[in-house]
């Protein structure tokens, strides 16, 4: 296993089996290590993280695979990473290895703020190497099959998408539940619907909390002002639920991650007006009841799908499916939500760029205390939701 002059991944390293690094071991990194030990095309599963007792947990059951405390001391020892750290590490981590010529996949979100988000797109393109974000669900059959519903007009016009995303906990240290949970329904959004909102307004507040967000709704708007679809996130629900709802004019489709059976269920329900707009005497509205329909979705793993699709990409020079853009695109979304939470208003996603009248007026609402109702303590800066990255594995 070779590697170019400039430390980059060479062609026999290639086609000896990629040697890929998972940078942070805690509860989702080790799934990509178990993931990555059975992916065709990877010879060997590097484990880094600053916390020695994760490593020695995960090498217990991977005695082979070497560990590292640090990404620099991984990099001459891998031709790719997945970075699983904290959001606010994503960007240095993956930057630190993108200059080192290796090629990256990021964890949802690819970036805490767009310029993040910016950096590694551009930074891989100077290095020539592959950028992929973690969009799990975007691998996921029954995502595909929601999809497909959408596109081919199974389901009639489609009114709205509503989603939740509910569970007690689990709280995290460096980002609000915005940043934590709403990458995932805003990438199956955006992919089950094949384009992205034009404006974004968000309401979230502080409950148990001190500094982060942990109750959250988004409302995405779209250049089709038929079309919207709503985001529900908490930390602080007592049942568990992820649930993706599409009604449309025909019919209203259910996808529930969480059943272990019919995960796609088809409704043919709804609801037409009376023939007469005008005759007060009837009803509002006629309802329709008909059959419940499950169509078949693949029991494939989603996270094995979207690591062997990484490693193909490495190997055949392809653009990932989810790759820098369509990390970018949800980043957008959120720091949209971010700006809505200070302006108290949809925000365009014109509106990002940063001599924008919405950049302004964020500055001066955060100089006057934004949001003075919410119970605060230690408050970060609440335009990005996220404090200071901790160290890489934490």
């Amino acid at each position: 296993m070779t590697s170019s002059a400039d430390g980059g991944v060479g062609i026999m390293a290639i086609e000896s089996g990629l040697r890929v690094g998972v940078v942070g071991c805690g509860y989702w990194g080790s799934k990509h290590v178990r993931v990555l030990q059975s992916t065709e095309g990877v010879a060997d599963v590097v484990l880094v993280d600053a916390q020695e007792d994760r490593l020695r947990a995960l090498a217990r059951t991977y005695p082979a695979a070497r560990c590292f405390a640090s990404l620099a001391e991984a990099l001459p020892h891998v031709d790719a990473i997945v970075v699983a750290t904290p959001p606010t590490a994503h960007v240095p981590v993956a930057l630190e290895a993108i200059r080192a010529g290796k090629h990256v996949l990021v964890e949802k979100p690819l970036a805490p703020t767009t310029g993040g988000a910016r950096q590694l797109i551009d930074a891989a393109a100077s290095a020539g190497v592959t950028l992929m974000v973690g969009h799990t669900f975007e691998y996921n059959p029954a995502v595909w099959k929601l999809r497909e519903l959408v596109h081919t007009r199974s389901l009639g016009e489609v009114y709205y998408l509503d989603s939740a995303r509910l569970n007690l906990g689990l709280y995290q240290s460096d980002v609000n539940v915005i940043l934590d949970l709403a990458p995932h329904d805003v990438s199956i959004i955006n992919h089950v619907l094949g384009e992205t909102p034009r404006a974004v307004q968000a309401w979230a507040s502080r409950h148990a909390h001190p500094r982060f967000e942990d109750v959250a709704y988004l409302r995405l708007f779209y250049d089709d002002e038929r079309l919207s679809a709503n985001i529900h996130i908490s930390w602080l629900d007592p049942c568990k639920v992820r649930r993706v709802t599409a009604v449309g004019s025909e019919k209203m489709a259910v996808y529930d991650d969480l059943a272990a059976e019919e995960r796609i269920r088809v409704l043919d329900r709804g609801v037409r007006p009376p023939s007469a707009a005008d005759d007060f005497t009837q009803p509002p509205m006629s309802y329709r009841y008909g059959d419940i329909m499950s169509p078949y979705v693949a029991s494939d793993e989603p996270l094995s799908l979207q690591d062997e699709h990484f490693a193909q990409c490495i190997a055949t020079g392809r653009t990932p499916n989810t790759d820098g853009a369509c990390g970018l695109a949800v980043v957008e979304v959120l720091e949209c939500a971010q700006l809505s939470l200070q302006l108290c208003r949809p925000v365009l996603l014109d509106e990002l760029a940063p001599d924008s009248k919405a950049q302004h007026l964020t500055r001066s609402v955060r100089s006057v205390g934004a949001r003075p109702w919410l119970r605060a303590s230690e408050p970060v800066t609440p335009s990005s939701g996220v404090r200071e990255p901790a160290a890489v594995g934490a």
